[in-house]
């Protein structure tokens, strides 16, 4: 069983790290941990047991200390470090014409690497702003174009709900999403509803489309035809959070019929009150 000790980074970065000589951690407490070259600092979130045996490449390191107050100064010192550089990059990406955005700079705790984050619509020869950078900090530069929704991820924020993004709390890992997720959420198709700050779907029709879809299976489809007490009619409206079917009959009443009651009509056989295709 091994375990692995899960640390958060700037910008919302996240990794896993073994702890051979049984660090004393908290959740919440910064430790030293080895990098892939040097040293670097992160806030424990959590230990995960796990069976599964890691593989090489997986790169999987060691954490060397709990952070000491000396540690901790030198931590805050590389953030308003990288203030500063990210203003001198700017300059010279200005200079320079670049067709690039500067988003964030990260600067590993042994200040060994500095990782330029950017954006671009298009590639970069960034060669030359590479060397101009290595001359002024005498260190390792590294430059890494990121995607819209990592670029929100590191500069962070609130959503339209009010609370902090998703990718900035939990969201691990982006994956894809459709906008028929927002179809079957019964979400009209206005941008500017399901968008977010990254200019992407919301992340959130992802997390909350299995319980969508989970529900919506258990009701006939929108167009069919569905027989009740009052005679048969067709379904037109799903409401999946409040778990009910809007039928329209002929004469243009409209009647809600509420997944309790469909599933009790498939519960007692009653095949008249099943759907019927067109």
């Amino acid at each position: 069983m091994n375990e692995y000790w899960v640390f958060e980074f700037k910008g919302s970065r996240y990794d896993k790290f073994f702890n051979p000589h049984s660090v004393e951690l908290r959740p919440s407490e910064f430790a030293v941990v080895q990098a892939e070259k040097g040293e670097d600092c992160g806030r424990l979130l959590r230990v995960i047991a796990s069976d599964r045996e890691y593989e090489k490449e997986e790169s999987v390191y060691n954490i060397l200390r709990r952070a000491s107050a000396a540690d901790l100064n030198h931590f805050k010192e590389n953030r308003e470090k990288e203030k500063k550089a990210l203003q001198e990059c700017r300059s010279l990406i200005e200079v320079r014409g670049l067709a690039m955005r500067l988003v964030d700079v990260e600067i590993q705790f042994d200040s060994s690497k500095f990782t330029f984050f950017f954006s671009s619509e298009k590639r970069v020869d960034f060669r030359e702003l590479v060397r101009d950078l290595a001359a002024m900090y005498k260190t390792r530069i590294e430059m890494r174009q990121i995607g819209a929704r990592e670029e929100a991820r590191r500069i962070g924020g609130y959503g339209r709900c009010g609370l902090q993004q998703c990718c900035t709390t939990f969201i691990k890992d982006f994956r894809p999403i459709s906008t028929q997720f927002a179809r079957d959420q019964g979400m009209a198709l206005n941008p500017q509803k399901i968008t977010g700050n990254c200019g992407r779907l919301l992340c959130c029709l992802l997390y909350e489309q299995e319980d969508y879809a989970h529900t919506i299976a258990q009701f006939p489809k929108v167009g069919t035809r569905y027989r009740t007490g009052s005679g048969e009619g067709e379904v037109v409206k799903l409401n999946v959070v409040k778990e009910f079917m809007v039928v329209r009959h002929a004469d243009g009443m409209e009647e809600q019929v509420s997944l309790t009651e469909l599933r009790k009509a498939k519960r007692c056989g009653d095949c008249d009150c099943g759907q019927k295709k067109n």
